[in-house]
């Protein structure tokens, strides 16, 4: 039987690390991938009792104190809206959410997944302004995802087989345009793609 190449480390990458990035990586994780998940926006953002009174925390606050804190403000509202459900789960996965732009010392990613457009050019400017000292290519993915429970749960079954079918190939450079555009058909999603370098 032929060796098992190296592993793939793959990176989920939404706005706050919370929703859509966090249902993936906790799906993909249960599924023993090598992941992590980041968030590029300034501060975390929660849906709070009105859109102009979000919840506001800065990355790096754990996952608990949210927790403790959101119960505290409302338990019903927020036990309602799914938002302390989630916060369960994420404490489950890592400790706090974590700033894609201030991961470099996690070293690098052969793939990783955004969940909107503006996440994806994030994280595309953000590569391009390091410095490419290995010189190691990194694939990046958008697939569009609503920012609500049901949707991320979705993408993050999506998510899941297109890892599947990237780790299944010798090397994803050769079969990725083939591999995306037969997901595309089959799911009527369109995919952005790009490639950057570490």
């Amino acid at each position: 039987m032929r060796e098992r190449m190296k592993q793939r480390r793959y990176a989920m990458v939404c706005s706050s690390n919370q929703n859509r990035s966090m249902e993936a990586h906790s799906l993909l994780k249960r599924q023993g991938f090598d992941v992590s998940s980041y968030g590029t926006g300034a501060h975390v953002k929660l849906p709070g009792p009105s859109l102009r009174e979000p919840n506001v925390y800065d990355f790096g606050t754990p996952y608990k104190h949210m927790l403790d804190d959101l119960r505290r403000k409302d338990l019903e509202l927020y036990k309602r809206n799914g938002i302390l459900p989630m916060l369960k789960r994420n404490s489950s996965v890592k400790t706090a959410p974590q700033r894609w732009q201030d991961n470099a010392a996690d070293g690098s990613f052969d793939v990783v997944f955004t969940f909107e457009e503006k996440v994806f050019d994030m994280v595309i400017e953000d590569l391009n302004t390091r410095e490419h000292v290995l010189m190691k290519s990194v694939l990046i993915i958008n697939l569009e995802v609503k920012d609500n429970h049901e949707e991320a749960a979705v993408g993050a079954r999506l998510a899941l087989e297109l890892c599947q079918e990237i780790e299944a190939t010798e090397s994803w450079e050769d079969s990725i345009d083939d591999i995306l555009t037969a997901f595309e058909k089959q799911h009527r999603r369109k995919l952005l793609y790009s490639v950057s370098f570490y």
